[in-house]
């Protein structure tokens, strides 16, 4: 069960990452605009460097783990070390089955929104198995460590390094191009990212509540926490349960309270992360 898992994860992996190669190679690479990471860097090199940008991005990987291995320790497991060598191969394969390959929008910008796409669902399957891309991860990290810096804030600083690299062989509107899909990528993974884990924390007061207890705990097979309140205004004790449910639970239990107790008292929060000890 345990080696059947683990080919499951890393397959799941796989194919983040080639969604990932793909953005870089069929938007990215087209439109020349550097969207602040690893594979954006060795675009830039490679106009200075006689080499392929998978080459150049397989090297820059490579050396980039051995930095991190000598200035942080051994934090990198084999999820990122999978993915740092597998992508520049993906796009070292890409870039010998579609040799010169131009812009399938044949505009910088379109191309730019279709890359911050489609590279947001690939980063989120990949950190949603605990993994990424390498590259700039690992520079972020090395930055968290030595400069004090928010994780966030030095993913942000050396993407935008990455980006203004760019006047370096482009015009000003491919800078300010990378510089935009920089930020907004940054906001669209976000998205993407917390969008896959997103819960609903339901409370309800209700005359039915016991049903609606029983309801949560036997159909959806959730849990819920059941708390005495006091109403300020007529000082009445009442019971409130609070559940916590994914979208396809919130929708049959939001039907169920409905149909049974319609005068239903219920507030909903959204939840982006949880953390908890599972039962066994």
């Amino acid at each position: 069960m345990k080696i059947r898992n683990t080919i499951k994860q890393f397959a799941i992996i796989t194919v983040g990452t080639v969604i990932v190669a793909a953005a870089v190679f069929f938007f990215m690479l087209p439109s020349h605009v550097s969207v602040g990471s690893g594979a954006a860097l060795a675009m830039v090199l490679s106009n200075f460097i006689p080499l392929s940008v998978s080459t150049i991005t397989l090297i820059m990987n490579i050396g980039l783990l051995i930095i991190g291995f000598i200035l942080i320790g051994p934090e990198f497991g084999a999820k990122t070390i999978y993915c740092a060598i597998l992508m520049p191969v993906v796009m070292g394969v890409f870039e010998t089955v579609f040799p010169d390959f131009q812009s399938i929008t044949q505009d910088p910008l379109l191309d730019v929104i279709c890359y911050i796409l489609v590279v947001g669902v690939g980063l989120a399957i990949l950190f949603s198995r605990n993994a990424s891309s390498g590259g700039l991860d690992i520079v972020a990290k090395i930055m968290n460590k030595y400069l004090k810096m928010d994780l966030g804030q030095a993913m942000s600083a050396s993407g935008i390094v990455v980006a203004l690299s760019s006047a370096l062989c482009y015009d000003s509107k491919t800078v300010v191009l990378s510089l935009l899909g920089t930020y907004f990528g940054g906001m669209v993974v976000d998205h993407f990212i917390f969008g896959l884990n997103i819960k609903r924390r339901v409370c309800v007061i209700s005359d039915q509540l016991d049903s609606i207890v029983e309801f949560v705990l036997h159909e959806l097979h959730s849990g819920a926490t059941l708390n005495e309140i006091i109403g300020a205004y007529d000082r009445t004790s009442r019971t409130e349960m609070i559940t916590i449910v994914d979208k396809s639970e919130y929708k049959k239990l939001m039907d169920y309270i409905r149909v049974i107790d319609p005068k239903a008292f219920v507030t909903v929060y959204s939840v982006s992360e949880m953390r908890y000890l599972p039962k066994k």
